[in-house]
């Protein structure tokens, strides 16, 4: 490995350009020491940022100078922060691992934005990349997990992503670069740390090249998750069809891919549903009733022919409005908007048959009305039917999504519902060849 080997590297894969500024995370251990002797050896414009975790008494402070003075050795700018990282993961309840990992980049991006560097470059490396991926084989992190590290994640680079630990050790023996050891790592108390030191080696006594070929099918994974990726982003622009802030998906067509649990997690996870969730939706599909499923920020209704994704809105003020008595005309505004006009003349008057119009007998009106949403056990009377009718049989026959329901207001007169706003009157209070006076109500 060699200078030329990175350049390289970063030409091929396009992960930065020379007019780029790069942010260099150095903790002074021997893989961030070598890249940035490399960035350095490059004439490539650099900084160095070391995070001081607090977690190895003195000899994290010894860490930080010594990353200090080979920024000023090399005349770089150097950037460093101390955490405390305990009292952290005690607060958030996260391992220390967890903790040191948020810190550490919630701070370079800070650092990055301040000082306006293009990119932050961390020192993984192929050794890294085989361990991050038995880590997420062993707590089963799925697909997403077997793909390894990414060379460029957004302003995250890692430009040692070509070699390997060896590789690495021998340029610093060659080029006689210091670096300080963290005797952490040699113990076994972390899984990454039994990987490296008992796993890893154990695989490399059946087969030697074992880190060689599981590289190269983490390569090949990564690439068909991306041929995959591409599959399913093109059947969701297909299938998802959106409806205000709504999307619907049909479910017969859902039912017909092979096998469908990949296309319903590719529909289903960008709106925060989980792989449980996802299989409990999935297991509703072919049935008749209908079914819901929430995230944090959605929610999918199982209709009869369709799945609606809806986000979660924040509570609206649902609670009954009243509308007093009036002379002649009234505009209501709050919680909808809607007209009322008295009328006297009624021999010539024409009823309407627009679903948003409503004429009723004022008369037969007890105020003040009240503006309320519907309640499990209403009933009314149907305009042309003697017989009363549960709400929720109602809106069964009208085929009312869960959304439909939701958003359905009623006008009551006393304890009866005078109108489903929008929908249907009640025979009681319609108006008839002995009405005085038609109360007009415009949605």
């Amino acid at each position: 490995m060699n200078i030329k080997d990175l350049i390289t590297f970063v030409e091929d894969r396009k992960i930065f350009s020379r007019e780029n500024h790069i942010l260099l995370a150095v903790s002074g251990g021997i893989d961030s020491m070598v890249m940035a002797h490399m960035f350095h050896e490059s004439k490539f414009q650099i900084a160095l940022a070391h995070c001081n975790f607090g977690l190895r008494a003195q000899d994290s402070d010894d860490d930080a100078e010594f990353v200090n003075k080979q920024a000023l050795h090399w005349h770089v700018p150097f950037y460093s922060v101390k955490f405390d990282t305990t009292t952290v993961a005690a607060r958030k309840g996260v391992s220390i691992q967890m903790a040191a990992r948020d810190l550490r980049y919630e701070w370079f991006e800070k650092i990055r934005q301040e000082h306006q560097f293009d990119y932050v470059a961390t020192a993984h490396h192929l050794d890294d990349q085989v361990e991050t991926f038995l880590i997420n084989l062993i707590r089963g992190t799925g697909i997403a997990g077997l793909h390894g590290i990414p060379v460029k994640n957004g302003t995250i680079i890692r430009p040692m992503m070509f070699v390997y630990r060896k590789d690495i050790e021998q340029y610093a023996v060659l080029n006689k670069i210091s670096y300080r050891i963290d005797l952490s790592n040699n113990g076994t108390k972390y899984l990454r740390n039994r990987l490296r030191h008992e796993i890893i080696p154990l695989f490399c006594t059946i087969n030697p090249e074992f880190t060689h070929v599981l590289t190269e099918s983490i390569r090949l994974i990564s690439d068909f998750e991306q041929i995959g990726k591409r599959t399913l982003d093109d059947w969701c622009r297909q299938v998802l069809k959106s409806k205000g802030k709504d999307y619907l998906i049909d479910i017969g067509h859902l039912l017909q891919t092979a096998p469908v649990e990949p296309y319903a997690w590719a529909a289903l996870a960008p709106f925060g549903f989980n792989e449980t969730q996802v299989s409990n939706i999935i297991r509703c599909l072919g049935k008749e009733n209908r079914r819901i499923f929430r995230s944090s920020t959605h929610r999918v209704v199982k209709e009869r022919t369709q799945l609606v994704i809806s986000p979660i809105e924040p509570m609206s003020n649902d609670k009954p409005y009243k509308i007093g008595p009036f002379a002649h005309g009234k505009k209501v505004s709050k919680p909808i908007k809607l007209l009322f006009k008295k009328i006297g003349q009624v021999k010539a008057f024409e009823i309407s048959t627009d679903a948003n119009i409503a004429n009723i007998d004022f008369d037969k009106l007890s105020f003040p009305l009240m503006l309320r949403r519907w309640q499990p056990g209403d009933a009314f009377y149907p305009l042309g039917m003697k017989k009363k009718k549960k709400l929720s049989d109602f809106f069964i026959d009208q085929k009312f999504s869960m959304k439909e329901k939701e958003q359905t207001w009623l006008l009551c007169s006393g304890n009866d519902i005078a109108w489903i706003v929008g929908h249907r009157i009640d025979h009681r209070f319609r108006v008839t060849s002995a009405t005085r006076e038609v109360l007009s109500i415009v949605l």
